[in-house]
């Protein structure tokens, strides 16, 4: 059975949902979600031996959501997962991430490889730091319509996503999904800045199988807060450009997992296509090639939970 319970660290509480004994697995969630993200995880990984452990991460669901918008960089996201894995009792622990979740897993890797056992990132491959700052470079390459720069603008998209939590969960999660018409395309994710994204975003009569109610009902209920907190995360992503300088060129070295799906748009971003397909000479532990999932959308563990969780039993296992 999944228990809950709250976690202080480095500062914030934590909320963090919790399963199993042995070995630590912790997963990370991304946007627009929380530890609901995982539910299908928990079981599989608690019955193959596992200790498995999903935070909602600072800014989301029952976790503090600081006011500063500095408060979300990289080092402050990895420092919450360092600090979880100590306040666990652990000394090292395996760490998985989708989506956002899934450059916090990587970079905790990257900066603190003493504490992982194995990294595993889903929908999001492996951090390369560019040679520019990322919200600069897409600011530039799509005239400030990537979604990246649309949330950038304070309030902007805080508003809009607020106005029907509900709405806004239900269209983002159909718009990314497998299920979605433009999935698949390698349509840019791109935001009429006087219209907002949700009025670009189609409107499902029914929810994905895979998708249902309840599922939605959970993640408005982490949301009843608003999305600030969420949104500041890309509010720091050319912070964290700077921040990782030291790091510029450096590759993760820990045993390493990686899993998409063909009809994601997050593996269609510009220049991505091409860093996945050289990720195994990239990546000293890569322990097998990446893993492209036919017919899945962006929410992977959602979508794909069977190959998701056989993948990720195997791998660690293996590390």
């Amino acid at each position: 059975m999944v228990e809950h319970r709250m976690v202080d660290v480095n500062g914030v509480r934590l909320h963090i949902a919790e399963q199993g004994d042995g070995p630590l697995v912790v997963l990370l969630h991304g946007f627009p979600e929380s530890w609901h993200s995982w539910h299908r995880q928990f079981g599989p990984l608690a019955e193959a031996g596992f200790r498995v452990v999903a935070p909602d991460q600072r800014g989301y669901g029952r976790s503090d959501r600081p006011d500063a918008v500095e408060a979300y960089t990289i080092l402050h996201l990895v420092g919450d997962v360092v600090g979880l894995i100590r306040a666990l009792g652990e000394e090292k622990a395996y760490v998985v991430g989708h989506d956002w979740g899934a450059p916090v897993a990587w970079h905790t890797a990257l900066l603190r490889p003493d504490l992982v056992r194995g990294v595993a990132g889903l929908s999001v491959p492996p951090p390369f730091r560019g040679t520019q700052p990322p919200l600069a470079a897409m600011e530039k390459m799509f005239d400030g319509r990537f979604y990246w720069n649309y949330f950038n603008r304070p309030g902007v998209a805080d508003a809009e996503f607020a106005e029907n939590p509900r709405t806004t969960l239900r269209k983002f999660f159909y718009w990314a999904s497998g299920d979605s018409p433009d999935a698949g395309t390698g349509k840019q994710p791109l935001v009429d800045p006087e219209r907002g994204w949700l009025a670009t975003m189609p409107d499902p009569q029914a929810l994905p199988e895979w998708f249902g109610e309840e599922d939605l009902d959970a993640l408005t209920e982490s949301f009843a807060k608003g999305f600030t907190g969420a949104l500041n995360w890309y509010r720091n992503l050319d912070r964290n450009w700077e921040l990782t300088a030291p790091w510029h060129g450096a590759v993760v070295s820990t045993p390493a997992l990686y899993i998409y799906g063909d009809r994601d748009v997050v593996p269609a971003f510009p220049g991505t296509p091409e860093l996945i397909e050289r990720l195994p000479a990239l990546m000293p532990d890569l322990r097998r090639e990446p893993l492209k999932l036919a017919g899945c959308g962006h929410w992977t563990q959602q979508e794909r939970p069977d190959e998701v969780n056989a993948a990720l039993i195997d791998f660690l296992r293996g590390c």
